[in-house]
């Protein structure tokens, strides 16, 4: 080949022979795919192209890098820029400040209240705005590209002197005054995480308030409802009104039924959600597990068969263990132990096998981690979740197809986070890749050993550029902030 041969007949990097799963949920096709600078050059049969390197993909699938759209990754993008527990399972784009919690806009010179202890410590919180936090990331990139939510809870803290009151007109002023900066500097939509102490006390009409501008900037609206148990109907009912009262895209955050008394009620839930749906953008997003994680807290167990603690930075060595067993070796019971571990994060087996299969196979159910990247003993979802989906929900159970676990990891999430170009295989889109064997791709990730990642992931591209490959990272730090519509 002589240097006057055009671009499209070189290549940086040219699959060959892979089955290529597009992310719309189309079928899956045998072609070649070739990557020059960080966008798709072509696809098809590239027989007479050559690429700077090739790699033969027979047997394997060739799909769109992953997009979790829950994640609490906010600061591990700085502090762990390898993003090994994400890349190792394929995904190529996380959306963080999800659950009310986001990184910025707030600084802070002490530990920050629950649940914003669950994404950065003492020291992390430096952040003023979001312009701030996009110039620290641009100038150290990560390995993932990431898109932002501004949280509810983050801008309460900035504002109010104490959370367990409704904000003051005055402070929902200064609220949506932040929001509104933090849209315009390129955040995607704005979280809310009504459960938690820190929002709790927050009335609906407060949300409204203060997010006003969310239409205009372009931005969704993403929830942690105030309830997922015996109250959910309400919670939903609450979170389709400030949907529709700021006519916006809703986003229902890892739909789920905790505690016995709700087992067996998603059929219910998922037809409020998809009589909701006909009028109005709604969408959700599910983990592939029973059990959940967050803070340790006597309330969130009282719905759990099981609890194991995350974290404690009162007792580190309770961590992956039985809150039972831990309250024996404490001496005392269950109720004091947790008082004892404080701040502490726990796993609570609370959902039914059926209803997480039936929201699963929702489609309009996005797949989201939800992982706790700063847990010392993590939840299986931070490393495990996509392959979860493929292998033992998609390929064992048969629960949906190959390609439609991709779309709904893929295409569908960049659709409805505004994600330009991503989420699909197609010329001029980004080469944002995963190669994965689709036979044995499988999570190992388990609540033993949670920090493992999975088999079948032959490599991760971002932009262009491998960032996983032959089991590791490869040090490449290319992933790129994605800004919002309006930024």
């Amino acid at each position: 080949m002589n240097d006057g041969q055009s671009a499209v007949e070189r290549c940086d990097t040219l699959f060959r022979d892979a089955l290529i799963i597009d992310g719309t949920g189309a079928p899956g096709w045998r072609g070649d795919l070739a990557v020059t600078g960080d966008r798709i050059a072509a696809l098809g049969d590239l027989a007479g192209m050559r690429g700077g390197v090739e790699i033969e993909a027979a047997g394997l699938a060739l799909a769109p890098g992953f997009i979790d759209v829950h994640t609490h990754d906010d600061y591990v993008l700085l502090s762990k820029p390898d993003m090994a527990p994400k890349v190792s399972q394929g995904v190529s784009t996380v959306v963080v400040g999800n659950c009310g919690v986001s990184i910025a806009p707030l600084t802070l010179a002490g530990r920050p209240p629950a649940p914003l202890d669950l994404i950065a410590g003492e020291g992390d919180w430096r952040f003023a705005s979001f312009a701030d936090l996009f110039g620290a990331m641009e100038a150290e990139p990560p390995a993932t590209n990431a898109a932002f939510l501004v949280g509810h809870s983050t801008l309460r803290v900035g504002v109010m002197d104490r959370l367990d009151r409704a904000a003051t007109g005055r402070e929902i002023g200064e609220m949506r005054a932040a929001l509104d900066r933090s849209l315009e500097d390129g955040a995607i939509g704005f979280s809310t995480g009504l459960a938690y102490p820190t929002a709790i006390a927050a009335p609906t009409e407060e949300v409204i308030a203060l997010a006003r501008g969310l239409k205009d900037r372009g931005g969704l609206y993403a929830t942690h409802m105030r309830d997922e148990s015996e109250a959910i109907v309400a919670a939903l009912e609450e979170t389709f009104h400030i949907g529709r009262a700021l006519d916006v895209p809703v986003v229902i955050s890892h739909h789920k039924l905790a505690g016995k008394a709700s087992h067996g009620r998603s059929g219910e839930t998922l037809g409020i959600i998809e009589e909701a749906r006909q009028g109005h953008a709604v969408s959700l997003d599910v983990y592939p597990y029973t059990a959940s994680s967050t803070t340790l807290s006597l309330d969130f167990m009282k719905k759990a068969d099981r609890v194991l603690v995350a974290w404690s930075k009162a007792m580190p060595s309770a961590s992956g263990r039985n809150i039972e067993d831990v309250a024996a070796e404490l001496g005392c019971g269950v109720e004091e132990a947790v008082e004892r571990l404080q701040p502490a994060g726990g796993i609570y087996f609370s959902m039914d096998e059926s209803d997480v299969q039936r929201i699963l196979a929702y489609p309009y159910a996005m797949i989201g981690s939800d992982g706790l990247p700063n847990d010392e003993h993590p939840h299986p979802r931070l490393w495990g979740t996509f392959p979860r989906v493929l292998g033992h929900y998609s390929r064992d159970l048969g629960l949906f197809s190959l390609e439609e676990a991709v779309r709904r990891m893929t295409g569908y999430p960049a659709g409805r986070f505004g994600l330009a170009d991503r989420g699909e295989i197609r010329v001029g889109a980004f080469a944002d890749l995963v190669l994965f064997d689709p036979h044995t791709v499988e999570d190992r990730a388990t609540f033993e050993a949670p920090e493992q990642p999975a088999a079948g992931i032959a490599q991760v591209m971002v932009n262009g550029r491998a960032v996983w490959r032959d089991g590791g990272p490869t040090g490449a730090r290319v992933g790129r902030v994605l800004r919002g519509r309006r930024a």
